[in-house]
């Protein structure tokens, strides 16, 4: 059930110190396999600024797949896809793009490959480094990754970020925690909408979430539901996971 109105939201603006509210969306789309029209109106219906994709088509033709939905949800391709092994940043043309980089996670026989999609972008005079990930569904693994990740935000050397994703594990899990220990659970600091994300045809877990680091203020994050144009169907029918919806305030750094 909804913990506010999803009307509530705030949307994207610029405030007058230069710090920025931006919507950021965490999104696992399952490789575009399931019904990509549902995709394209939820996306567009949560306005993001920026998208942090998981499972992207990652084999033939891979970024004519990607720039379709980018195209579709008016958005740009900002870095990743198959050269990150999945995760996919998308964001509006509101961003300005510093750099981007893609990183491949070492791999370990019959287990998934693994990768960051990153980037540093500014909005107005809020400077701020972005994740997108998905880690393993081995626990191990996937306790390795979350540790890579925070050292990987670490050699970003930006004053802000945030970090989004399907982290294949609910609160509480050791891989969760150890990225809360240093992070903001966006739905723990600002609950909104639905919570569970998984599965899309029956939420009950909580894996995928929005992470921030102290400086960014969270207004709200959680599920989008009762967004104008998009029904319960469509949340349904774009995905196996349902997304994440964040705003945020960024605070302007010069």
């Amino acid at each position: 059930m909804p913990i506010t109105p999803s009307n509530a939201l705030p949307k994207s603006r610029t405030e007058p110190d230069g710090s920025a509210v931006i919507r950021v969306l965490s999104y696992n789309i399952r490789s575009l396999s399931d019904d990509e029209a549902a995709l394209t109106r939820v996306i567009r219906a949560c306005e993001p600024d920026l998208v942090f994709v998981q499972e992207a088509p990652r084999f033939f033709r891979w970024r004519k797949h990607a720039a379709r939905l980018a195209a579709n949800t008016d958005l740009v391709m900002l870095s990743g896809g198959a050269t990150a092994a999945g995760p996919l940043l998308l964001c509006s043309l509101r961003a300005t793009v510093e750099r981007t980089e893609d990183l491949l996670l070492p791999l370990r026989s019959g287990l998934h490959r693994r990768g960051f999609a990153t980037a540093v972008v500014r909005f107005a005079g809020a400077r701020v480094g972005v994740v997108s990930c998905h880690l393993s569904l081995q626990s191990d693994e996937r306790h390795a990754q979350a540790g890579m990740l925070l050292d990987r935000l670490k050699a970003m050397d930006v004053p802000q970020a945030v970090v989004a994703g399907d982290i294949n594990e609910r609160p509480g899990g050791p891989s969760f925690c150890r990225l809360t220990a240093e992070l903001q659970d966006c739905w723990a600091v600002a609950p909104w909408g639905a919570e569970h994300t998984s599965t899309a045809l029956d939420p009950h877990q909580r894996i995928d979430a929005v992470f921030a680091t102290d400086g960014v203020e969270v207004l709200g994050c959680g599920v989008p539901l009762d967004l104008p144009g998009v029904s319960t169907a469509d949340l349904r029918a774009a995905s196996d996971h349902l997304p994440v919806l964040g705003a945020l305030r960024l605070a302007a750094t010069g």
